[in-house]
């Protein structure tokens, strides 16, 4: 590939030596693959003369393309390619920040974003678990999600506006339009009026398949969702490119939506022995709306307890303090056994005496209903030992397996809550089937969104066979029950071929 016509009009950093090649081959996927170039842009104006250079050899090079990646945390492959690799670290301003909105470009590091949002008090509540690591234009490629969403949303919630980088190699804004700003769009003559003109055609003459293909789980990041684009009154295309992957343009600016911190908050943990129980308790758990309502299940309970003192140097903390605080947990577990799951739901409040008299009345309804141990966290501390194990225990768990590497292939599925109590035991069923597979299941309780993440040795043939055997089962369990095969974090290479069943989504 010659990018000699493309330097000519690039300020940005073009690299092909392969110490970068081999570093931008990888994401969080299972797979690998080379790319020719990586070009990091230092400017819109340089996204604009990669994307004319792209157009404009793309007829004597059909292989020729260009994969946006922003963090390079995507599980499924979506940010890597055999071509160019666009990097977008340097867009990475923060501007306009008020406490209704702010702005940043694709290359923030939310990390960097976050403290920013606090001093205002204020937050973008749809962050996904890894937000120390992912970026802001990953997040909205992805259309993700995390504790928070149970209450708030996904990333498609937040997305006032964004500016991109279409296949003329000009720069767009996307926002919501009324039915005559639509019309004044449509009227134009030009790359923009045929966009908007084509896409708005495509739903109406298929306005009523598109609306029946809408999943009906409470969380979804499969497909493109031309079902919110228009809803017979206002037209936004920011709801075409929140969960496209960058395969629709490249996004150079995002403005958000923000919503005030709620500075009172309390858990409430409990622990299911019968998982018939199940979907019965979320279900009155989510009519109470807590903030998060998260789950892990007992194989990461057992995680937890191998590698106690790494969990307890996780928690920072004291760790005789840090023992006397679970021992009330250890009696529960003597006397009982190890729960097949627990339960973490967080209620918020603008004060903490309302948090504690929500979470208080949730710990009530729980154990005088379904006859549950039931735990109020009393410290922080206390609070934070759960979250540490919610959290860290799968990190644990790879880091002590040296021959095994993590997997992400079938850990973002989604179901109805109400369905749980038959769907999880089919899914431990097709589990068990694979002995050699370390795995453990956690997730969002209130979504029925659950990331199971095993832990393979990818260089033996049989497992890699067994990865998509075990795909194929559990795909199309997630279809019998209508549910959605990624929930979060969204589709790639991985799950990328099982969308041409218009089920599997």
């Amino acid at each position: 590939m010659d990018l000699t016509p493309l330097k000519q009009n690039f300020r940005g950093q073009i690299k092909t030596d392969e110490a970068s090649l081999e570093k931008f081959s990888r994401d969080a996927s299972i797979f690998q693959i080379h790319p020719t170039a990586i070009v990091s842009p230092e400017n819109t104006e340089d996204v604009k003369a990669l994307v004319k250079f792209a157009s404009e050899h793309k007829k004597t090079d059909a292989e020729l393309s260009l994969t946006v990646r922003a963090g390079g945390t995507d599980m499924t492959g979506g940010s890597i390619n055999d071509s160019i690799i666009v990097n977008v670290e340097h867009l990475n301003a923060i501007t306009n920040l008020s406490t209704e909105s702010v702005e940043t470009g694709p290359g923030v590091f939310f990390r960097d974003l976050e403290p920013k949002l606090i001093a205002k008090n204020v937050i973008m509540p749809a962050y996904p678990v890894s937000k120390a690591w992912c970026a802001c234009g990953g997040m909205v490629g992805n259309n993700a999600g995390g504790e928070k969403t149970f209450k708030y949303g996904q990333i498609k919630n937040y997305v006032s506006e964004l500016k991109v980088v279409l296949a003329d190699g000009n720069e767009y804004t996307l926002k919501p339009l009324t039915e005559a700003e639509l019309q004044t769009k449509i009227a134009r003559a030009d790359f923009e009026g045929q966009l908007y003109k084509q896409v708005y055609d495509l739903i109406q003459e298929n306005f009523r398949a598109i609306q029946n293909a809408k999943p009906t789980t409470s969380k979804n990041s499969a497909g493109y969702f031309l079902w919110d684009v228009w809803d017979g009154k206002t037209f936004d295309l920011t709801k075409l490119f929140v969960g496209s992957q960058g395969t629709l343009g490249i996004i150079t600016n995002i403005k958000w939506k923000l919503v005030p911190i709620e500075r009172g908050r309390q858990l409430v943990v409990f622990y299911l022995h019968d998982l018939k129980l199940l979907g019965e308790i979320i279900n009155h758990v989510n009519e109470l709306k807590p903030e998060s309502f998260e789950i892990f299940d007992d194989q990461t309970f057992r995680l937890a307890l191998k590698y106690w003192p790494e969990m307890i140097k996780r928690m920072k903390g004291s760790r005789l303090k840090l023992f006397w605080q679970f021992l009330p947990d250890m009696w529960l577990w003597l006397k009982g056994g190890l729960p097949k799951l627990v339960l973490l739901a967080e209620f918020t409040a603008p004060t903490q005496a309302e948090a504690d008299k929500q979470a208080q009345t949730a710990a009530h309804n729980i154990e005088h209903h379904f006859n549950l141990p039931v735990r109020l966290c009393k410290s922080f501390e206390e609070t934070q030992k759960y979250w540490t194990i919610r959290r860290e225990s799968y990190n644990l768990l790879r880091q002590h397996n040296a021959r095994k590497i993590s997997s992400p292939f079938i850990e973002d599925i989604v179901v109805h809550p109400d369905q749980l109590p038959e769907f999880m035991p089919k899914l431990n069923k097709i589990i068990k089937r694979y002995p050699d597979f370390v795995s453990t299941i956690a997730g969002h309780a209130g979504d029925a969104n659950f990331h199971i993440i095993p832990l393979i040795d990818l260089s033996t043939e049989e497992h890699r066979r067994q990865i998509v055997e075990m795909s194929d089962a559990v795909f199309e369990l997630v279809k019998e029950y209508n549910g959605s095969i990624t929930a979060e974090h969204n589709d790639g290479l991985v799950r990328g071929p099982f969308l041409e069943d218009r089920k599997s989504v």
